[in-house]
């Protein structure tokens, strides 16, 4: 047999995504299945009951193999890790179910279900964290809590933009998110847009735009999920004199 060349091996495998990421995904999935139903459900045609039957079915399928992914990291059993492998168990369940009704309850049997598979990667990041990565050092990527919260917000599928290339409107849900946030985030290639993908503003307006994590972005919240955000660099502190404590208790 011959053997190939030395040059041939010498190319760098990427290694396979970590549960947190493949939950991180899975999140994203869910909003897209939701922006599809909404879509569907603001045609102005009758929208065909069949349509996102087997969408739904993959989510459940991808939900259940994401949850061995869990369970072959071997982590110590405990009431966080129990939760999130229940909510999602949950999930599974709801998307199964959705596929046997019509788009309207399909669309709110998986509602919140970015929201709480995001839930469940928070506490899945956590206890690796805790029983791994004790040591490990803080990651490289540092960011704002505007960028930080953006990224969250963006997970949970609460982002959409919408209007011209002149004048841009962010329309988020429990955050606050500014179009320069995401524009710094679109630099570092950590977000993306994907056009006409998301329900109208209004009834009988034009789609909007979904914004999503890239590969690149889920890889990268996937390491600070359970980090709080960088501190901004500012002036030292001054210490305080005996003068100003003596003031301050009066």
């Amino acid at each position: 047999m011959t053997e190939p060349p030395a040059d041939a091996l010498l190319f760098e495998v990427p290694p396979p995504p970590t549960p947190v990421e493949r939950l991180l995904a899975l999140a994203d999935h869910y909003t897209q299945h939701n922006d599809m139903l909404d879509l569907l459900l603001a045609d102005s045609a009758e929208p065909d009951p069949a349509t996102h039957v087997a969408a739904a079915q993959n989510l459940a399928a991808e939900t259940l193999a994401v949850i061995q992914a869990i369970h072959e990291e071997r982590l110590y059993e405990s009431a966080e890790l129990s939760d999130a492998v229940v909510r999602l168990k949950q999930l599974a369940y709801l998307s199964t179910a959705s596929a046997d009704h019509g788009p309207q309850l399909a669309r709110e049997l998986t509602a919140l279900a970015p929201e709480a598979v995001l839930d469940s990667a928070t506490r899945v990041a956590g206890e690796i964290r805790r029983r791994r990565l004790r040591n490990a050092p803080p990651p490289e990527e540092s960011f704002s809590a505007a960028q930080h919260t953006a990224l969250h917000e963006i997970a949970r599928g609460h982002v959409v933009v919408t209007g011209s290339a002149d004048r841009q409107y962010v329309h988020h849900r429990t955050a606050r998110v500014l179009i320069s946030t995401l524009r710094s985030l679109e630099a570092k290639d950590l977000i993306a847009r994907k056009a006409n993908s998301a329900a109208p503003a209004y009834i009988g307006g034009p789609p909007q735009d979904r914004v999503r994590l890239t590969p690149t972005g889920a890889t990268v919240l996937a390491t600070v999920l359970t980090l709080p955000p960088a501190a901004p660099a500012g002036p030292s502190p001054r210490p305080v004199t005996s003068t100003q404590t003596g003031a301050r208790s009066r």
